[in-house]
């Protein structure tokens, strides 16, 4: 017999036992430091203003004694909780000291103890079969030097080797952006992809036109994800095709593309602009059309890494042949980078793959904690456990308020949960007067994103709070 939420043993001692709702959000207090922050800082996107030094656990505080259970984490990018006190004392050592106030130039002037670093944290972790990482400042970061990989595997592959030397013309061409020392080469994406906002990754980014307007993009193909229906078992066969339709017209997209691939990247589950699932089938078809036309196979795991899925890396629920030539990850990690495994994805020459600070040894120890805090209290598992518990019990909601929660997906999937709405925004907006800060992705899903320290009691809050407002809003 599994145990009950109150069986559970808390992993934040002093934890609140539910949230507390004092006034509206903002409250006054909240609004007078908004409106001063605005004078300097643009708040256009504000969500909230949270008071960090009294958030605690899976509670976001603000200035206002407001209190709300946080399902939305930073926009997934909070592991262990806020205030963690594993991951304060982590902070608080002389080797994190020395890594901030003498952050390094890992290229150049790495310190001393980078190889046990990554060691003992990044490396741990790393994906199976690949033994190699390329650390970097964020997300976009991540992916972009992965497609900068990718391209220069590619021309490795072209040129016959890696110790052919680059053309005078080769040379001379790249400096004015033209072929073929600028090869006419693409990344391929998937329809409502999200990779980031910096310039290659935002070429490959597709979920909403507020990212990419007024930005020059790159020609670059995109590929139909597949958009499934549900409940799944009812709808098996319609499915099936659907994969397969969006398989054979990547197939294409790679043979006839007038600028060839070098890599396709996709998401385990399109977060930002939906939360669309596949099956493994679909994945492990990818795979397979990828290595048949010599392209590379990259996977981010920038928001469904770190254990969200029920497994520490979402592309482990495929049970792939062989695994990606890149895996890219940042948000709960603290940290980002790509892994890799092919040697030939290190450059040929020096200075290729590189920038000031090619990540940060301060962000790695803090990863090292979190790593470290997910072992001690089994948190992969926990986050597998409770995400079947909260799916079970929004599937009971979803059948008593059909028409406000559609297409339930995330079976199977940990907390990594979402459904569609047709009150999305209404909804989110209404969640705090009910004690529960929560997000949304695309135009009408709303997502849950919550740390892996969730645990039953917390989704039975959930639960409530959201009965509460179907009820209300009926």
């Amino acid at each position: 017999m599994s145990e009950g939420p109150a069986m559970e043993r808390p992993y934040f001692e002093n934890e609140p036992q539910r949230p507390t709702v004092l006034t509206e959000i903002p409250g006054p207090e909240s609004r007078r430091v908004i409106e001063d922050l605005e004078k300097l800082f643009d708040t256009r996107s504000l969500n909230m203003l949270g008071n960090y030094q009294k958030s605690f656990g899976n509670y976001i505080a603000d200035l206002d004694g407001n209190l709300l259970l946080d399902v939305y984490s930073q926009i997934a990018s909070i592991p262990v909780g806020y205030n963690n006190p594993a991951l304060l004392r982590a902070a608080s050592t002389p080797e994190m000291a020395s890594a901030l106030v003498n952050r390094p130039a890992l290229g150049p002037f790495p310190q001393h103890d980078w190889a046990q670093i990554l060691r003992s944290g990044i490396l741990k972790v790393a994906p199976k079969g690949l033994d190699q990482v390329f650390t970097s400042m964020a997300g976009s970061d991540a992916n972009e030097t992965a497609y900068k990989a990718a391209f220069m595997w590619r021309r490795r592959q072209e040129r016959g080797g890696p110790n052919v030397e680059f053309t005078p013309e080769e040379m001379a061409s790249s400096m004015n952006n033209q072929a073929p020392g600028s090869p006419n080469l693409s990344i391929l994406s998937f329809k409502s992809a999200f990779h980031g906002r910096l310039f290659g990754s935002l070429s490959t980014t597709r979920s909403k036109p507020i990212h990419k307007m007024d930005i020059p993009a790159f020609n670059w193909p995109q590929a139909p994800f597949p958009i499934l229906k549900y409940p799944l078992e009812d709808h098996v066969e319609e499915n099936a095709r659907e994969e397969q339709r969006c398989l054979e017209e990547t197939e294409r997209l790679i043979k006839e593309w007038p600028l060839p691939p070098a890599a396709v990247i996709v998401e385990p589950i399109q977060s930002e602009g939906g939360d669309h699932h596949a099956s493994p089938a679909f994945f492990c078809g990818l795979r397979e059309i990828t290595k048949k036309h010599g392209v590379l196979f990259i996977v981010d795991e920038v928001q469904t890494g770190m254990g969200a899925t029920g497994k520490f890396w979402a592309h482990d629920h495929w049970d792939l042949p062989e695994p990606p030539d890149m895996v890219t990850f940042s948000k709960k990690a603290q940290a980002a980078g790509y892994y890799y495994g092919n040697l030939e994805l290190r450059p040929n020459k020096p200075f290729r793959q590189f920038n000031t600070w090619m990540g940060d040894p301060a962000r790695a120890i803090l990863f090292r904690a979190i790593i470290q805090e997910m072992e001690r209290l089994n948190l992969v598992e926990n986050t597998a456990r409770v995400g079947d518990y909260l799916y079970a019990r929004l599937e009971k909601l979803a059948e008593k308020h059909p028409t406000e929660m559609r297409n339930l997906r995330g079976k199977g999937m940990g907390t990594f949960i979402a459904w569609d709405s047709p009150r999305r925004d209404e909804f989110l907006k209404a969640a705090k007067t009910v004690g529960v800060n929560i997000g949304g992705c695309g135009t009408d899903a709303v997502r849950l994103r919550p740390m892996l320290i969730f645990q039953k009691r917390h989704a039975d809050i959930l639960v409530e709070a959201i009965e509460k407002l179907f009820s209300s809003q009926n």
